[in-house]
């Protein structure tokens, strides 16, 4: 009788402790599961900010390469990498200019007397995929007798919200794209077509335009006094160093015409 009432007295207390246990490990899995909720969505909006903080400076640093002289920042490459990254007195605006964008590269090959309907296929592609604030930087091969692009892709690009183009070779229909304010260096302006002369190379690629070494996504800065290239990666550096002169030498121009005097001015500000 004793041990059936022991029994009968245990049995709830094991249920009891059972439930409590039960009870236990559910708090404990749903404290994780909110834990990892909230890690997980920390973990995302910082993604976000993260992606929304590249996207600003991209664009910050675009605006301030706009506003800032080429020439500076060829004196500044020059200083940080001892390299010449400016494109040659060739390389000529059909209207006077001032743009800063993200190269996307592309290369024609010679291919005299090809009927492929195709072979120039590529090129539309890129054009019509490039993203806004492109600038497109375009090798001829032996080009210079031959117009790399004219009035229907600058009209394109134009409307895709690109900067400008570079082309290490010719243009033609420049009545079409100074009429539409689209801004094209090139070395030279000439009626040619590259239809069944070339073939399209390659996108997104190295180049060497006019010279210069190009690497997609790399900066383009144009205005009155030519053009240059920017790698990516100095891109925050060189333009620290080109306002800095930019700033020494618009401050030089008033001290010259109060002291009439060049060495005046460069022993001031050490620009030159």
């Amino acid at each position: 009788m004793n041990k059936s009432r022991d029994r009968k007295l245990f049995s709830p207390v094991i249920f009891c402790i059972v439930v409590a246990v039960g009870v236990l490990c559910i708090d404990i899995w749903v404290r994780s599961s909110s834990t990892v909720a909230a890690q997980s969505s920390a973990s995302a909006a910082s993604a976000d900010a993260a992606t929304a903080s590249t996207g600003s400076t991209s664009d910050d640093l675009l605006e301030s390469y706009r506003h800032v002289e080429v020439a500076s920042v060829s004196d500044a490459l020059e200083q940080l990498t001892g390299r010449r990254m400016y494109m040659s007195h060739k390389m000529q605006s059909i209207f006077p200019a001032k743009f800063a964008g993200f190269a996307l590269t592309v290369k024609l090959a010679k291919d005299e007397g090809n009927k492929d309907p195709e072979a120039l296929g590529g090129m539309l592609a890129a054009i019509d995929e490039g993203p806004a604030k492109s600038v497109w930087v375009m090798v001829v091969e032996d080009g210079a007798n031959i117009a790399g692009m004219g009035g229907l892709m600058g009209t394109t690009m134009s409307a895709r919200g690109y900067a400008g183009a570079i082309i290490d070779g010719g243009v033609r229909d420049v009545g079409h794209l100074r009429k539409i304010g689209f801004p094209v260096y090139a070395t030279g302006i000439v009626p040619s077509t590259s239809v069944r002369h070339y073939r399209f190379a390659g996108a997104n690629l190295p180049v060497q335009c006019d010279g210069v070494e190009v690497q997609p996504g790399d900066i383009v800065a144009a205005d009155a006094d030519g053009v240059v290239v920017v790698p990516r990666a100095k891109a925050a550096e060189v333009l620290a160093l080109a306002q800095e002169m930019d700033f020494k030498e618009h401050s030089m121009y008033s001290i010259i015409e109060k002291y009439k005097s060049i060495r005046e001015a460069v022993k001031r500000f050490g620009r030159l």
